[in-house]
């Protein structure tokens, strides 16, 4: 078996050679999270409120569904971010077109400053986790991962077709 004290910094362990795609995925995406979750940490941002503030500069005035439904989280787990975010003057909450009970949240001065702050962090380690890749290694990747991406979405509405959905992360009460 594999020893971590064994290897160079830098080398790749060589029993992630041996890993299922879906877990070297999966370990590869805890990796970006906590490199950019240490980054924003250095301007009091979570990742779940990096996520938001993304949408947000490239959409803002969403509803807390659309915000839901971009991420791809739960209504809640938006309602409970975007108050915090609220909290912190990084956006307001106000309701439009006369609708009371539908919330928009839109930047503050503060939210869209934080832009200029916080995309060279995720630049940062986008590059930090691309080292030593080939730009020919770049596109292949992404090719592949957008191959993998199209085939499970297929498979999720296959699935749905024949009555069959992704059960909730949440128990129903």
């Amino acid at each position: 078996m594999s020893d971590q004290s064994s290897h160079r910094p830098g080398s790749i362990d060589p029993v992630l050679y041996e890993e299922r795609i879906a877990r070297l995925i999966r370990l590869a995406a805890r990796a970006f999270n906590r490199s950019l979750t240490l980054r924003l940490a250095t301007e009091g941002v979570t990742f779940g409120q990096w996520i938001f503030l993304r949408i947000l500069w490239r959409e803002d005035g969403l509803s807390q569904r659309e915000l839901s439904a971009r991420a791809h989280l739960t209504e809640p787990t938006a309602h409970t971010a975007l108050s915090r975010m609220d909290e912190m003057g990084l956006i307001t909450r106000r309701n439009t077109d006369g609708n009371r009970r539908r919330q928009h949240a839109f930047l503050t001065k503060r939210g869209w400053q934080l832009r200029e702050l916080l995309e060279p962090l995720a630049i940062e380690a986008n590059d930090l986790a691309v080292e030593g890749l080939t730009e020919d290694d770049l596109q292949v990747l992404r090719k592949s991962l957008a191959m993998m991406i199209k085939n499970l979405e297929q498979d999720e509405r296959d699935a749905a077709r024949r009555g069959f959905k992704v059960p909730p992360t949440r128990p129903q009460n």
